[in-house]
């Protein structure tokens, strides 16, 4: 089917021609047919890169263009909300029936807010946990949606994203039962389960636009998919790297996919040295540019410099735990074709679209702390494998796992390469994953009697696998754990939630959390600093990532705990009668004390050696520490302990900045981060009243602040 020939403004027509694409690949096709633009609910099941994301544009421009509506895009991480909504721009010069043009925005942080700003536009972006946090606080323009586009719908089987996508599409369902439901999703086995749920129609094809080859490494040797084989000259002893040389030499690039960090690192710093013979001078002048970018990005640290080494050799790891600058930047560098080898995590399967014209999974078990190694879901390796071939540019991509002896060559085979992605389950009824959602439900009027919970939750994917009568007992548990908590309350039948559990619900943290910091704020320590709210946060089942301690740093742990006992809000157990307990706790201390340290001004680099904790993680943690403290703060506000009040006031902006209390003033300053202000600082420029008296030049003089910052100052 030709672009021009689908039922949609001609305006829309011309956007996508200009886009370079001007007719339909198959599963788009099958979705049209299907009725996707009529308003029918659909499941469109294909492969990465099989344009399923230009259907749910063409289905969101026909609801804002002919029927005014409003659309939810919802997507499993901000990389990806950020990647849609700059897709979605494209549009945005398309003018609407009243004249205005059609606007996207986007949505991924702050969830104690309805943002009724969002009303103005058509087309909204969010993450499932933004969404849900928006029903909670019942956002009024919630109730013109007429389309939600859910992507990335198979991740209903993960246990810690999966829930909350299932019942914030629960949730819309029940809120609005004429909203039309387009879900994107990977190809996966029971598809009809999930289409009978969302009562929905199925497109599911295999169709790629690139083929796809896939097969095992052993030695020197690829056995295919189709029982054909081929053999590679021997470069390096390494076979996954001696694989991607060889397929640089080609002229082409690799992506290799490792279990951890360290061996994504340890794989790109092994094959940096034999990759850098076998580029140009133009590109290694590309390249070193690349390379100062990085060092650039950010504070530097032994990460950033061990990267732009790399990258000046065409080599790049790719994992969590690097800053969002680095990502980026690396992300881009590998589209460009600048990077000719990256090896990653498994999280970039699931992220940002990063396509290589061969992917090679170096491991195929992972290694879980208590379980020790298991091998990968073959849904998850069928992600990693769907990364293989650029479109446009390959005829053709391929794929493969490596292994080390006959046996587990054959195993690979039968086991991932000819193996059929497993069934979706849902992991709805685990009560620490359930609690908030039975709260919010009751907090936000979606139901008002215990039976109302009932029926609610007995319309979810769980209820619709399972008997529904197994979720019921659950939610009982949880509904006298909340009552027991005050935080709801009964008057015959109804059911309604107290202040506290409504503000808990709206603050979109963990019952357990709110609990906790409850206790804590009304007990107190005998001591009261920083470091008391710092590990009462840390203290909760919301803080995130959580830090194990390294053995090593154990009997170091165990010292500043002690040394610490009088500032504790929650009594520390004792290491003599539970090890696990007291090992989990000088976790939380860990955590404190390297939030505490973050605002001491500790660079990321003494970061990465006193704790290794790496910038990437850093930042996650002190983002979820701002969202922590807030919530303490407001329930601070809440049971009216006004003493604590301006203490935690304060360490929200410190933990925000990264900075001690002197620098404050300064880094409210656009274009001032903690580098920069303590610069200024520690130069004389001490208040916002000196920096008003100051001469340009004398700023333009200091080290990190060019003329473009010394004017915005």
């Amino acid at each position: 089917m030709k672009v021009d020939e689908l039922p949609i403004s001609d305006r829309v027509k011309e956007a996508i021609i200009q886009s370079g694409i001007s007719e339909l690949y198959p599963p788009q096709e099958e979705a049209i047919s299907a009725g996707v633009l009529e308003g029918n609910n659909i499941v469109l099941a294909s492969p990465t890169a099989s344009g399923k994301t230009l259907i749910a544009e063409l289905c969101a421009l026909k609801h804002v263009l002919e029927h005014g509506g409003k659309v939810i895009y919802l997507t499993p991480l901000r990389a990806l909300a950020s990647e849609k909504f700059q897709e979605l721009k494209k549009y945005s010069a398309i003018l609407k029936p009243n004249g205005r043009c059609v606007q996207t925005g986007i949505s991924t942080g702050d969830f104690d807010s309805s943002d009724p700003w969002l009303e103005k536009f058509d087309i909204i972006v969010c993450t499932n946990e933004k969404a849900d946090s928006l029903l909670r606080h019942r956002s009024k323009w919630v109730d013109e949606v007429s389309l939600v586009v859910t992507d990335e719908v198979h991740l209903l089987n993960d246990s810690e994203r999966g829930p909350t996508l299932e019942v914030v599409l629960a949730r819309l369902m029940q809120t609005n039962p004429e909203i039309q439901i387009l879900a994107l999703s990977a190809t996966i086995r029971n598809v009809e389960e999930v289409a009978d749920w969302l009562k929905a129609q199925y497109t599911t094809s295999e169709w790629r636009p690139v083929k796809l080859n896939e097969g095992v490494l052993l030695d020197q040797e690829i056995r295919f998919k189709d029982g054909a084989s081929i053999q590679i000259g021997k470069n390096i002893r390494n076979p996954t790297l001696n694989l991607a040389i060889h397929i640089v030499r080609s002229g082409n690039q690799a992506l290799i996919f490792a279990s951890t960090r360290k061996n994504a690192a340890s794989l790109a710093k092994k094959v940096a040295g034999e990759l850098d013979k076998l580029l140009s001078k133009p590109i290694k002048r590309s390249l070193s540019q690349l390379a100062k970018r990085v060092q650039a990005a950010g504070e530097r640290t032994r990460v950033s410099e061990l990267l732009a080494e790399l990258v000046r050799q065409g080599a790049a790891f790719h994992h969590a735990g690097l800053s969002s600058a680095h990502r980026k930047l690396l992300e881009d560098a590998f589209r460009e074709g600048k990077i000719k080898i990256l090896t990653a995590t498994p999280t970039l399967a699931f992220g940002v679209n990063l396509p290589a014209r061969m992917v090679i999974i170096h491991d195929y078990r992972r290694y879980e702390v208590g379980y020790g190694y298991y091998p990968i879901p073959v849904l998850e390796y069928k992600q990693m494998a769907g990364r293989a071939g650029r479109p446009r540019y390959d005829k053709v991509g391929e794929a493969i796992l490596v292994a080390k002896t006959d046996d587990e060559q054959d195993y690979l085979i039968e086991n991932y390469v000819l193996a059929k992605p497993e069934r979706i389950w849902s992991k709805l009824a685990v009560e620490r994953i359930l609690r908030p959602h039975v709260l919010s439900t009751i907090a936000a009027h979606y139901a008002s009697s215990e039976q109302g919970v009932y029926d609610f939750f007995g319309k979810t994917f769980y209820a619709y696998q399972y008997d529904p009568e197994a979720i019921k007992i659950v939610i009982t548990r949880i509904l006298k754990f909340l009552y027991d908590e005050q935080m709801i309350d009964s008057s015959g039948k109804e059911l309604v939630a107290t202040k506290f559990g409504r503000r808990v619900s709206e603050l979109y943290i963990d019952p357990i959390s709110a609990v906790s910091i409850r206790d804590g704020l009304r007990n107190r320590a005998p001591t009261i600093t920083d470091f008391s709210f710092l590990h009462l946060i840390a203290h909760t089942p919301d803080i995130y990532p959580k830090l194990r301690p390294y053995s090593s740093e154990i009997d170091e742990l165990a010292l500043f705990v002690e040394q610490h006992r009088e500032e504790f809000m929650v009594e520390p157990p004792r290491e003599l009668y539970d090890q696990l307990e007291f090992e989990e706790f000088l976790g939380e201390a860990k955590l404190a004390w390297v939030i505490q340290s973050w605002i001491e001004e500790y660079t990321e680099d003494r970061m990465i050696e006193r704790f290794r904790v790496q910038p990437g993680d850093l930042y996650r943690l002190t983002d979820s520490a701002k969202w922590l403290l807030y919530a303490c703060h407001e329930l601070a506000v809440l049971f009216k302990q006004k003493s604590l009040i301006p203490k935690l006031t304060l360490l929200m902006e410190r933990s925000a900045k990264g900075v001690k209390t002197e620098l404050l003033p300064l880094v409210r300053l656009d274009g001032v981060g903690r580098a920069r202000a303590r610069i200024l600082f520690n130069s004389g420029l001490k208040t916002i009243s000196d920096l008003k008296h100051a001469h340009i030049g004398r700023l333009t003089r200091l080290p990190l602040i060019g003329y473009k910052v010394a004017k915005k100052i």
